[in-house]
C-alpha cells in the first residue's frame, strides 16, 4: 500500500480538525481544501492548496460546484495497479489523491429546526461531499476515507505506526462507515422531501410527517447477546440512531453478569413504567408485566410496598427506581433474588451493598431521573409481523386529571382520586386485559394478559385478598359487561377508573350506584398487546 502523499479536506463539522491537519502536515502530506475549511487551516498556519487552484476551475454557483471535477474524482478513483488508468492520469495531468476527509452538510439538524423553510433544507443537501466520499470508499484499497472526527486520533496513530499508511482492515472499516453514512443521509433527505412534496400536493397536515411512505430505519449494534428468548435463538442488541435524548440504550452496567435478551426486554418495561411517576417510586417487573408498583416518601418505603403486592412473583425480577439508590433501599433488596436493578444513580454505600451479590446486574440509567422525563423521546413504536412491520406513535398521551368525568352518584374523595390516578398509570403498562387494585399509591392486586376482563378482575382480587376491601380499581379499557364490576363490588372495591364507552355503561353505572362505588371515566384507552 502506498504512502499517503496528498489529502483532500472539506468538512462542515470542524471538531478536532486543526490538530489532525497539523499531524498530516508533520508527515509531509500535501493538503487540498475548500472554502471555510481552507480559511481555518490557513489561519492556523497550516499550508493549504485551494481546490480551485488545484483543478484550475473556480468554485461557482454560490459554492454548489467546487469539487465535482475530473482532477478530483480521477485522482480518487484511479486504480493504482492498472497501467491504463495511470497512463490516462499522466496524459491528463491528474495527480493522485490518497486521503479524503469529508463530513456532510447538516441536513438532519437543519430540518429539525422549528419553522425551517424548504429552500433552506434543500441548500443543506450535500452533493459534492457524498460524491467524494463514495469515490474514495469505492477505491479504499488506495484511498483512506474519513467521514467522522472521532476517527482522527486513531488514524494519526496508525499513520505514525505504519510509516504513513494504515492496515487494509481499517481501510475497509472506514469505507463501510461511508456507505452507512451516505445511505442514512439519503434516506433522511428522501423522507423529508417526499413528505414535503406530498403535503403541497395532497394538503395533509405536517403532523403526518412521522409516517413517511418509505421508512428507513437506522440501528447500530451495541452488543451480541448470549442467546435470545430461548437458548436456541441467536440475538443482538441494537441502538436506534434516530432516538433523541437520554434512553435505555445509553445505560451503563456497573456490575454483574452479561445482560440477556429477556433482561433487556424486561428492562424496557421497567424503564417505561417508572419514568411515568414523579414521586419516589419502585417498579418490580416480571415477564414484561409489573408485579408490584408503589410510590412513597422514600425508596425504602416504596420498595417494601411494591414487594408486598406479590412477593412470590417478584423472585427473579427486574427492579427500577426513579431516584438515586440509597443504602437503606439497597440493603432491603439484598433479601430478594433480583436479576437487574435500574436506577438513575447510586450512592457509594448503596453500590457497595449491591455488589455483594456477584451476579446482580446493576444498571445506571440517568434517563430515569424525573427531571429528564420531558427530554425523553421514545420515537416510533415498531412491532415486527410476518412480512412487514406495524408502526405507531408511542402511548405517551398526557392526561389531565381535571378531565375525569364522575358518572356515579357517589363522588370519589380527594385521596381516592390520587389512588385512582396511580392505578390508572400502572394499568397503562400491563398487558391487556389489565386490572390494577391499589391502596393509596401502592398496588395490592394485579390481573394482566387475560382474554377476559372479568378473569383479570378475578386474578387481581385473588392476589389482593383482604386488601381488596377499600381499594381503588384501574382498568386499561372499558368493561364490556357488568360482571367484572360486580366481582369488584363483592370484593369491597370503593372506586373505579376506566375509559368508559361500553354499550353496557348504563348497567355498569347502576351496579356502582347500588354498591356505593364511585366511578370516573377518562375517555382514554391504554391497550398494550
Amino acid at each position: 500500500m502506498p504512502k499517503i502523499k496528498r489529502a483532500l479536506i472539506s468538512v462542515s463539522d470542524k471538531t478536532g480538525l486543526v490538530d489532525f491537519a497539523k499531524g498530516l502536515q508533520e508527515m509531509g502530506v500535501e493538503i487540498l481544501s475548500t472554502g471555510g475549511t481552507a480559511k481555518l487551516l490557513e489561519k492556523e498556519k497550516i499550508k493549504v492548496k485551494e481546490v480551485a487552484e488545484y483543478t484550475g476551475f473556480p468554485e461557482m454557483l454560490d459554492g454548489r460546484v467546487k469539487t465535482l471535477h475530473p482532477r478530483i474524482h480521477g485522482g480518487l478513483l484511479a486504480l493504482r495497479n492498472n497501467p491504463d488508468h495511470m497512463k490516462q492520469l499522466k496524459k491528463e495531468k491528474i495527480g493522485l489523491i490518497d486521503m479524503v476527509v469529508v463530513n456532510l452538510y447538516p441536513f438532519e439538524s437543519t430540518i429539525a429546526k422549528p419553522g425551517v423553510k424548504l429552500e433552506e433544507a434543500i441548500e443543506n443537501i450535500d452533493i459534492g461531499g457524498p460524491s467524494m466520499l463514495r469515490s474514495a470508499a469505492k477505491n479504499h484499497q488506495s484511498v483512506i476515507v474519513i467521514c467522522t472526527p472521532s476517527r482522527y486520533q486513531q488514524i494519526l496513530e496508525e499513520l505514525r505506526k505504519h510509516k504513513g499508511d494504515i492496515p487494509l482492515q481499517l481501510r475497509e472499516e472506514l469505507a463501510a462507515e461511508v456507505f452507512r453514512l451516505t445511505s442514512n443521509y439519503d434516506t433522511a433527505i428522501h423522507n423529508y422531501l417526499d413528505m414535503k412534496f406530498r403535503i403541497k400536493e395532497e394538503g395533509f397536515q405536517t403532523s403526518e410527517l412521522s409516517f413517511p411512505s418509505f421508512l428507513g430505519l437506522k440501528f447500530e449494534k451495541i452488543q451480541e447477546l448470549r442467546y435470545g428468548e430461548n437458548p436456541h435463538q441467536k440475538a443482538s442488541f441494537y441502538r436506534d440512531l434516530a432516538a433523541k435524548g437520554p434512553n435505555l440504550a445509553g445505560a451503563k452496567q456497573l456490575h454483574g453478569k452479561e445482560l440477556s435478551f429477556n433482561n433487556i426486554y424486561d428492562m424496557h418495561a421497567a424503564f417505561e413504567n417508572v419514568r411515568d411517576f414523579e414521586e419516589p417510586t419502585v417498579v418490580i417487573i416480571k415477564h414484561n408485566n409489573p408485579c408490584g408498583v408503589a410510590s412513597a416518601k422514600d425508596l425504602l418505603s416504596a420498595y417494601k410496598d411494591a414487594l408486598d403486592c406479590d412477593p412470590l412473583s417478584s423472585y427473579g425480577s427486574i427492579v427500577s427506581v426513579n431516584r438515586e439508590m440509597d443504602a437503606a433501599a439497597a440493603k432491603a433488596m439484598m433479601d430478594l433474588f433480583i436479576e437487574v436493578i435500574l436506577a438513575p444513580s447510586y450512592s457509594k454505600e448503596a453500590l457497595e451493598i449491591l455488589k455483594g451479590k456477584k451476579n446482580l446486574r446493576i444498571m445506571e440509567v440517568p434517563a430515569l431521573n424525573p427531571a429528564l422525563r420531558r427530554q425523553i423521546s421514545m420515537g416510533l413504536d415498531i412491532k415486527k409481523v410476518s412480512g412487514g412491520i406495524l408502526v405507531q406513535e408511542p402511548d405517551e398521551k398526557d392526561f389531565d386529571p381535571k378531565s375525569l368525568r364522575v358518572v356515579t352518584k357517589t363522588e370519589p374523595a380527594k385521596e381516592d382520586i390520587k389512588s385512582l390516578l396511580f392505578a390508572w398509570k400502572v394499568a397503562k403498562f400491563l398487558k391487556s386485559n389489565a386490572i390494577v387494585l391499589a391502596q393509596g399509591t401502592k398496588t395490592v392486586g394485579i390481573g394482566a394478559g387475560q382474554m377476559s376482563r372479568v378473569d383479570s378482575v378475578m386474578l387481581a382480587v385473588t392476589e389482593a385478598r383482604d386488601k381488596a376491601k377499600g381499594s381503588t380499581l384501574g382498568s386499561d379499557a372499558f368493561f364490556p359487561k357488568a360482571d367484572g364490576v360486580e366481582m369488584a363490588a363483592e370484593a369491597g372495591v370503593k372506586a373505579i377508573i376506566q375509559p368508559g364507552g361500553s354499550i353496557a355503561d348504563e348497567e355498569i353505572i347502576k351496579v356502582c350506584n347500588d354498591n356505593n362505588i364511585a366511578m370516573v371515566f377518562t375517555g382514554v384507552r391504554h391497550f398494550r398487546h
